[in-house]
């Protein structure tokens, strides 16, 4: 699947959209389950400091369940929230029980703009340890497929570049798996996929 005109690729993401919907509440809770005991495994989670994580919707599966255990470590937890005044792109935004949260415009929960704002609460990406992304689709090269923005893209192009970087852990349910996705210039490579059934990881070459 090299060679994918745009109506294809939509045509994919749809359809591995369509698969997490279905999956019933009790699945959606077991896999959230599962998730996590693998992420806690994990050297990149197990070695972070600052992580970022997601709140899901659409059918996402839950990192949430992790919350507690990185806590416990003393972990400071960071969501993604959209930009001000930028196109498609992220801040990355203190989180705990206390942070003021509202819907942004796709109806996702995230710190308010008046906590967000505030240089104390945020970090660069560059400056996290780990982000745990979400995606629609994955394939056994952890290559990733997202929701279409480029959010993610843009915030991380800087990873192109040499300099700090964070590790990427992609996570979905593994009915989201394909065996090949097409590849776009501007995609970030992912450190490692992990779903409620296995973790997949990258091929190095040479």
């Amino acid at each position: 699947m090299t060679h994918t005109t745009p109506d294809e690729k939509q045509a994919l993401r749809r359809e591995l959209k369509r698969r997490r919907k279905a999956l019933t509440a009790k699945q959606q809770r077991q896999a959230a389950r599962s998730l996590c005991q693998r992420l806690r495994r994990q050297p990149e989670i197990r070695r972070a400091k600052r992580i970022s994580l997601y709140l899901p919707i659409h059918g996402e599966i839950d990192p949430t369940p992790l919350i507690a255990w990185l806590r416990q470590r003393h972990t400071t937890i960071y969501l993604p929230v959209l930009r001000p005044f930028s196109a498609n792109s992220l801040w990355f935004v203190r989180y705990d029980q206390h942070t003021p949260m509202v819907k942004n415009r796709f109806g996702i929960a995230e710190p308010c703009p008046r906590f967000a704002a505030h240089r104390g609460h945020r970090l660069p990406a560059w400056a996290l340890d780990t982000l745990i992304v979400p995606l629609v689709g994955f394939d056994q090269q952890a290559n990733r497929m997202g929701m279409g923005g480029g959010f993610y893209d843009r915030s991380l192009a800087f990873m192109r570049r040499p300099g700090p970087a964070p590790a990427l852990i992609g996570v979905a349910h593994a009915c989201q798996q394909v065996d090949q996705l097409p590849l776009e210039p501007w995609d970030i490579p992912l450190t490692a996929v992990v779903s409620d059934q296995a973790t997949v990881r990258p091929i190095k070459k040479g």
